[in-house]
């Protein structure tokens, strides 16, 4: 599937290209909603076309720069940078991010350098090129390789027999991560290691510890490297970049390179402790490279999923709407994370038609996940056509009973073909009645669900005539804010239930708004009584 990649500074992120058009600009319902002020509100979409995807420009007032150059309309290729209003704003990529198609590219040739490592070139060349190599498959994601190609080219430089790589986990214990000898044979058993000059190595200042086992002063030599007859045994503990940690405290700790062997240690020269230094300083930031290399890619995992649980949140919601001939109903909501708490449904049997909304406590995927459950509950309840205290007192004891932590508010609405209008509002922002130009607040309210055990629950009901209009909304709609930080309030409110549609609401809240990003989700439901 063909994606777009979003990047601002050093930050990326994929947007899948799953359904066209493909819209982008700061509408709340664009596909790919972007809020800087010289991007319009429908500034581009994407159509496919003649087994192409083609870029227009939808009307927008500063344009569309297509590598560089302004555009109207054009074929995309992959590697194709676009930007939106201005040069400076955020750089979309169609295809490929280009950072990671560079380092996949690169990924077989680097591998097969590492097995280059030419005898005529100097220690410390040998292990910068090593190095060099390795750094950049952190980047694209061969973890394994490095710690095995790590003790390869170790072993060999530092003129040992085998080696161990331990790594810190997250119980902040040193786990093993790879072993192997000389001879490339991998090794799993770490028990024959001097865990005395692994704990003198950690808590010494120095880079390196070098032992002889059978001359060490101070030291309980294990039976098994007695037996085995390890002279040699060189400790190398891999430490946080002194850069990356406080002045104030000691780098910490990220794994321990360990290296032993039977010969007789020989005397190191300068150039080899050099090299042991080298090892120590930069086989610490492989690591540290590496382990944000698997943190990225989890991050990237997540984001990913949070973007399939929104297609899926929005899906539910955006399902077909009834139309019986009756009544119109409108509807839309935006979450300011990638998943929200807010939801709306809508349910038609033979008479009646059904419009729901409601606003859980809190925001991302926890809000989300409850409003999932929320959401299936209301369905079942509604399409049996129980009454709606009922409903309400139902859900309140569910929320109560489980002691989730978290608390709802919520409109039940019910409209018959005759015009009658029942409705209960559990804590919610009181729903708006429109006819022409006048417009009232519903009062009557009910506490939140999931908050009082005991709540008793009351709906209401007055007589629509044909015309009226029923506006309910999130508190995220009452509390947008502009960039002053004024609220769009109960009176704008009142105002906007007079327009004539909901696109026209949801433009006037875009205006007030002048481009502020969200921080609560908002969601809107229009009911329109025909008669």
């Amino acid at each position: 599937m063909p994606s777009l990649y979003i990047r601002r500074g050093d930050r990326s992120r994929a947007v899948p290209l799953d359904r066209f058009p493909f819209t982008i600009g700061r509408a709340p319902d664009s596909q790919l909603r972007l809020t800087e002020d010289f991007i319009s509100r429908h500034h581009a979409e994407i159509v496919y076309e003649h087994n192409n995807l083609i870029i227009r420009d939808a009307g927008s007032r500063h344009g569309i720069y297509l590598n560089g150059e302004l555009i109207s309309s054009h074929i995309l290729r992959p590697g194709d940078l676009i930007k939106l209003g201005s040069l400076d704003g955020p750089e979309l990529q169609f295809g490929e991010d280009s950072s990671r198609t560079r380092l996949h590219s690169s990924s077989s040739d680097l591998l097969g350098k590492l097995q280059e490592l030419q005898s005529d070139q100097s220690d410390l060349q040998k292990l910068h090129w090593f190095l060099e190599a390795a750094r950049e498959l952190s980047n694209a994601g061969a973890v394994d390789r490095i710690m095995t190609s790590l003790l390869e080219a170790t072993i060999r430089l530092a003129r040992v027999e085998r080696g161990f790589v331990f790594l810190m986990n997250s119980a902040g214990t040193l786990e093993l991560a790879a072993g192997m000898n000389a001879e490339g044979e991998e090794l799993r058993d770490g028990s024959t290691l001097s865990h005395t000059v692994i704990r003198q190595a950690i808590e010494g200042e120095d880079q390196f510890l070098i032992t002889d086992t059978l001359t060490a002063e101070g030291m309980s030599v294990p039976e098994s490297i007695m037996s085995q007859q390890i002279r040699a045994v060189i400790c190398i503990p891999l430490r946080q970049h002194r850069q990356r940690a406080r002045r104030d405290e000691k780098p910490s700790l990220l794994g321990l390179l360990y290296l032993d062997s039977r010969f007789e240690p020989a005397q190191f020269t300068n150039t080899d402790h050099e090299l042991l230094r080298t090892i120590a300083r930069e086989a610490a930031a492989l690591v540290e490279n590496a382990q944000l290399a698997i943190v990225e890619e989890n991050a990237r995992k997540q984001t990913e999923e949070l973007q399939f649980a929104a297609r899926i949140q929005q899906a539910i919601m955006a399902s077909q709407i009834p139309e019986p001939g009756w009544a119109r109903v409108q509807a839309q909501s935006v979450a300011c994370s990638a998943v929200g708490g807010d939801f709306f449904d809508v349910l038609l049997s033979q008479d009646t038609i059904s419009v729901v909304l409601v606003d859980v406590s809190g925001k991302g995927t926890s809000a989300a996940i409850l409003a999932s459950v929320l959401q299936g509950m209301l369905y079942v309840q509604l399409e049996t056509g129980r009454p709606l205290a009922e409903i309400a007192a139902t859900v309140n004891q569910y929320l109560c009973r489980k002691a989730v932590g978290k608390y709802a508010t919520m409109v039940l609405s019910r409209l018959h073909r005759n015009g009658h209008f029942e409705y209960i509002n559990c804590g919610h922002v009181r729903p708006r009645i429109s006819l022409e130009a006048s417009v009232c607040a519903l009062d009557e309210a009910n506490t939140p669900v999931g908050l009082l055990p005991n709540a008793a629950f009351e709906s209401s009901a007055l007589q629509l005539k044909p015309g009226s209009c029923v506006l309910i909304v999130s508190d995220g709609v009452t509390e947008a804010a502009e960039p002053n930080g004024e609220f769009f309030g109960d009176e704008r409110l009142d105002q906007a239930a007079c327009c004539s549609d909901l696109p026209a609401i949801l433009d006037t809240l875009d205006l007030f708004c002048k481009g502020t990003p969200a921080d609560d989700d908002r969601t809107m439901v229009r009911l329109q009584y025909l008669g």
